[in-house]
């Protein structure tokens, strides 16, 4: 067995990784650019090697930079996680050479099944069923204008190198096409270094459902379920679940015999991932394969007990799989919800700056119960504008779904997260929406039930009553201290009232606090009660509170007069007035938000990679402003009415600020 290893990533997976080779006895090495010399995935390490600029392309994809950090510490093999180098024949080849072990595939396996090109006629050849598309290279936009119209809209465009959403774009007719297949090999070029594009069918309708595969050097091959992960946005995962709520036992088997069939015929070994879509009838088609551990993997690992990054490294070393494929259960239900620094508020666009506050709920496992937080953050650390958006990957699991759907409620309620923009309350909204509880999913399950974009959740009517009690009975707690300090201050105490206006949701209630020693009895005009239990003192910002026995946890931040409340998805001001003050505050004239609609206006940190318009020129509704790139990914900025332009206020090349102003419009 190898006694060091060095993890040639960042963030949550270089972790994640750590804490296996910790747990096998293997020291580890971390690499980190000018921008990571603070990273979690540093300080665990045993040693850490410096390696260049923040861009991935000045540091952690530079071959020969790695090759020399092996050299300085002497690791004897490396785990290069997912994207960056995990899919780098070149990469894996110099370590073969260097007589390094790598932690992954051969070199051969790479290069079949990373090139989604070639590893589709491998599939067609070993009779795995594949998706109608072309698989030549194609040489510009009138050419993928062609190639669509003959296999017909709508279709996928798609990088031959890429994985993780980027270089993806669907297309449902000439123009999206054409302007598709630009973005996807600029995207392509810039995240991979290899700007080759494919073309297939898009279904629709589809699941998007995966098979985990692990395979020694010794010709054992065994497959470990299936992950259900359709829950996507931009062909970006989000929400991922083991097993699946769609696939009968006769589909897994089927899917999970194909995916071995492949891997066998590239002659693959580690942990890998054959990737389908499954139509309505249960029929898959064969994506592509991932020789890499994927970002979802540890919902597998909660189902079935087996730790697969301890399979990588063993495998790496030689030895054989200690199971067969017999010996493989699936147990309970594993949710993972990716916790992503991107604002659900403004299309999901991406958010930096500093964690000011970052508590994720503990980790915990029983017999009936397991949260699990895979991370590579901590409260002050920064989130870069260099690398991927992911903060946490947060995990439970449970006997059966409804379990493990609830208690991943329970956790996002916890999980306190301040200082940038996340999709906390979009998970949370994503647990409660129906469709999901009910399994009813596809790909284009955010698309269908956001097609607006995502602009909070409207609670019901018994969940705004009881957060209303709540919040009166937190209200009178901070009035009792505010007077205790007052009249410390002048030798009155103010007498603190029963009667209150509590002004949320638009609506205006009338409530009377009776408090003891141990809570409140909050009620209403209409009659209905509500007994408060609850620990919280003023300044914190996580109340748990017990409203009629049922815990509630609610995310506090003050305000004048009471407090902006978050829960399940929701963002509300909660007003709580005397009956004078509620009186008075009816008078108060409403605050008029400034007019921004003649401007385009930066919708996140990041660098102009083209104007596409200039002054004086008229535009349509629709029309292509500006490419903005973060954090990897193109943002095509389009006009929202037809107008003029009357000013540009930036560059190609220029570095913005959230909200600066790119143009202004007459």
């Amino acid at each position: 067995m190898m006694k060091k290893i060095l993890i040639a990533n960042r963030g949550e997976i270089a972790c994640r990784v750590m804490k296996t080779a910790r747990k096998m006895g293997i020291k580890t090495v971390a690499v980190y650019s000018d921008a990571d010399a603070q990273a979690l995935h540093v300080q665990m390490a045993d040693e850490a090697v410096h390696i260049g600029p923040p861009p991935a392309n000045q540091s952690y994809i530079v071959i020969d930079k790695i090759m020399e950090a092996i050299k300085q510490t002497g690791a004897e093999g490396v785990h290069p996680g997912y994207g960056f180098l995990s899919e780098n024949k070149l990469f894996a080849r110099a370590l073969d050479e260097a007589g390094v072990a790598f932690i992954g595939p051969p070199e051969g396996a790479i290069e079949s099944m990373g090139d989604k090109i070639t590893s589709k006629k491998i599939a067609q050849e070993a009779g795995v069923s594949t998706v109608p598309g072309y698989m030549g290279l194609i040489a510009d936009a009138e050419e993928a204008v062609k190639i669509s119209n003959e296999i017909g809209y709508p279709v996928m465009i798609k990088a031959s190198a890429g994985g993780g959403g980027k270089g993806m774009r669907i297309a449902w007719n000439d123009a999206e096409a054409r302007e598709g297949f630009q973005s996807s090999k600029n995207e392509a070029a810039s995240s991979f270094g290899d700007d080759r594009i494919f073309i297939e069918k898009f279904v629709t309708q589809p699941r998007h459902i995966e098979i985990q595969v692990l395979a020694d050097q010794h010709g054992n091959c065994v497959y470990l379920g299936e992950r259900e992960c359709s829950i996507q946005r931009r062909n970006q995962k989000v929400i991922e679940e083991a097993p699946s709520p769609f696939l009968d036992p006769e589909t897994r088997a089927a899917m999970g015999a194909q995916s071995v069939a492949l891997a066998q015929a590239v002659g693959y070994t580690s942990a890998g991932t054959v990737e389908f879509i499954v139509d309505g009838d249960r029929n898959f088609y064969f994506l592509e394969m991932n020789t890499r551990l994927q970002v979802e993997h540890p919902v597998t690992e909660l189902i079935t007990g087996i730790d697969l990054v301890e399979q990588m490294i063993r495998v790496a070393a030689g030895e054989p799989l200690g199971f067969t494929q017999d010996d493989i259960n699936l147990n309970g239900w594993a949710m993972e919800s990716r916790l992503y620094a991107e604002d659900p508020y403004r299309g999901f666009l991406p958010s930096i700056g500093r964690l000011t506050r970052y508590r994720p709920p503990e980790e915990m496992a029983s017999a009936d119960k397991v949260v699990r937080n895979d991370t590579g953050v901590y409260e002050g650390g920064e989130i870069s504008m260099f690398y991927d958006p992911m903060i946490a990957k947060l995990c439970t699991w449970a006997p059966d779904r409804a379990g493990a759907i609830e208690g991943m409620r329970h956790a996002l309620d916890g999980f306190e997260l301040e200082g940038i923009g996340h999709n906390l309350p979009f998970l949370s909204a994503v647990m409660d929406h129906p469709r999901f509880t009910s399994g009813n999913i596809t790909t284009a399950f955010i698309e269908e039930e956001f097609p607006g974009g995502f602009e909070g959740v409207t609670l019901p009517e018994a969940d705004i009553k009881r957060i209303a009690a709540a919040t009166a009975a937190m209200h009178r707690i901070a009035e009792i201290r505010r007077s205790r300090i007052s009249g410390r201050m002048d030798n009155h105490t103010r007498v603190v009232g029963s009667d209150w206006v509590v002004e949320i949701a638009g609506k205006s209630l009338i409530v009377e606090v009776s408090a003891d020693k141990s809570g409140a009895t909050v009620g209403f005009g209409d009659g209905t009660v509500h007994r408060i239990d609850s620990g919280w003192t003023p300044g914190d910002v996580l109340a748990v509170v017990k409203v009629d026995g049922a815990e509630m946890k609610l995310k506090v931040a003050k305000q004048p007069s009471g407090f902006v409340i978050r829960y399940r998805g929701a963002e509300m001001p909660v007003k709580v007035y005397t009956p004078r003050q509620a009186e008075l505050a009816k008078l108060m004239p409403e605050k008029v938000e400034a007019d921004t609609s003649k401007m385009l206006l930066c919708p996140m940190p990041g660098l102009i990679v083209k104007i596409d318009v200039e002054e004086g020129d008229e535009v349509q509704d629709g029309q292509a402003l500006c490419t903005v790139e973060a954090m990897k990914m193109e943002n095509i900025l389009r006009a929202e009415r037809k107008g003029v332009v009357s000013k540009i206020k930036a560059a190609a090349g220029d570095s913005l600020a959230v909200d600066e102003i790119i143009m202004e419009f007459e």
